[in-house]
């Protein structure tokens, strides 16, 4: 197989799973907007309200790893529509816990759409399976961008749902999942249909067809361990301090006085930052580099941290930081991917992707948990420059990282 023939597949690949992003991001949108909604109602308790995203996320980790030994064994085709697939039983089972008011049920609905936010994680690193040094983290941010579309796209269905279900006689705060359903069901069959070749396959016959020696050496990389290892690390401390603030962003908000709409408005920048100028920091990555993007993104996360926490009375100034937080999220994440993919053997790859997965969705969860409580104890400021230890890590590690990189290729050299 020639680099002409790996560079056709790529662009049928990236323009396949940036479809597939738009209908995975309206489903998840579509349905993590009522989930808090939802959970209060059936529980009957307000204060069950948050275990709907905390189960969501829960169940992204915990499927983020058996979705990578399968695209192992099988290819990225069969692992993002299985993960998409248990989405939509979840989904399913979400109607049904709705209208037998079954609270348990309904955790363990929201644990298998968990499946569909795995899977979307899952298509940035699929972009990446045939991508080269030179536009890897560009591909790789096209699929995160994509996501944009949906993720702005779903939760203003809800009305619309809303009117659809009565019509149709589905109980009520359900509606809104028939678009959830049909997403879900045209990304599945989009990823059997058309994503033929399998990106992870093709590389992996690549990298073993002596042949094309030349062309596989542009995919697959030696294996630098310590390298994967901060990458790992850099994209789960992001997630995990984007996630605690974000969180708590709405409550702290509402308790100086901001109106729901002010709060919306504050929250979608927050996702146009995280999602919007990925391709950017995906062109940067290229660039200047994987480490310097990562710092770039560090310092991003500071600035917001800085800016929420000293402007934490000011409605504006919480804006403004919680869609830096957005952007530095971004930018950390984009180029952390990369840099892990690069940092792996073919061998070991999807193993660290899904490992990856896990610990950002661990780290998300628990990062959420635990926002709560040091909101009441050291209040919004507090938590914002508490959170700020992450970022100290991140950027304290990166000299390790690069000295790492450095040593792996005088050695490939060598």
């Amino acid at each position: 197989m020639t680099a002409a023939d790996v560079a056709r597949i790529q662009r049928r690949t990236i323009g396949v799973l940036s479809t597939a992003q738009v209908l995975g991001g309206v489903a998840f949108g579509a349905t993590i907007s009522l989930g808090a909604v939802l959970a209060a109602h059936v529980s009957g308790d307000e204060t069950f309200s948050g275990l709907a995203a905390a189960a969501v996320t829960f169940g992204t980790a915990l499927i983020a790893i058996p979705l990578a030994g399968l695209a192992r064994r099988r290819g990225r085709r069969l692992s993002l529509s299985t993960g998409m697939l248990l989405a939509l039983v979840g989904v399913t089972l979400v109607v049904l816990a709705a209208s037998v008011r079954s609270f348990p049920l309904l955790l363990v609905a929201f644990l298998l759409v968990g499946g569909g936010q795995a899977a979307n994680l899952q298509s940035r690193f699929a972009a990446a399976d045939l991508a080269t040094d030179a536009s890897r983290g560009r591909d790789l941010s096209i699929v995160v961008w994509a996501t944009t579309i949906g993720a702005v796209l779903g939760p203003n269905l809800t009305g619309p749902g809303e009117l659809l279900g009565d019509a149709i006689g589905m109980p009520p705060l359900t509606g809104p999942y028939v678009f959830t359903i049909v997403g879900q069901t045209l990304g599945i069959a989009l990823y059997l249909v058309a994503l033929r070749p399998d990106p992870l396959l093709t590389a992996q016959r690549v990298v073993a067809e002596a042949s094309a020696r030349s062309t596989a050496e542009r995919i697959a990389k030696p294996d630098q361990a310590r390298v994967a290892r901060y990458a790992i690390f850099a994209v789960a401390a992001a997630h995990g301090v984007m996630v605690a603030v974000m969180a708590m962003t709405p409550v702290h908000l509402l308790h100086h006085g901001a109106t729901l709409t002010i709060i919306g408005i504050t929250l979608s920048l927050h996702i146009a930052g995280m999602y919007a100028l990925a391709p950017v920091f995906g062109i940067l990555a290229d660039r200047l580099g994987r480490i310097a993007t990562i710092l770039l993104g560090q310092l991003l996360i500071a600035a917001a941290l800085v800016t929420a926490s000293f402007g934490q009375d000011s409605t504006s100034a919480v804006t403004i930081g919680l869609t830096l937080l957005g952007l530095g999220w971004s930018a950390t994440t984009v180029a952390g991917s990369a840099l892990l993919t690069e940092a792996s053997s073919e061998a070991r790859r999807t193993r660290r992707q899904g490992l990856s997965d896990f610990t950002m969705s661990m780290v998300g969860a628990i990062g959420a948990i635990l926002a709560g409580v040091i909101l009441g104890w050291i209040g919004y400021g507090g938590l914002s420059l508490l959170v700020s230890v992450a970022v100290v890590a991140v950027v304290a590690l990166a000299p390790l990282g690069r000295a790492a990189m450095t040593a792996g290729r005088q050695q490939l050299s060598a």
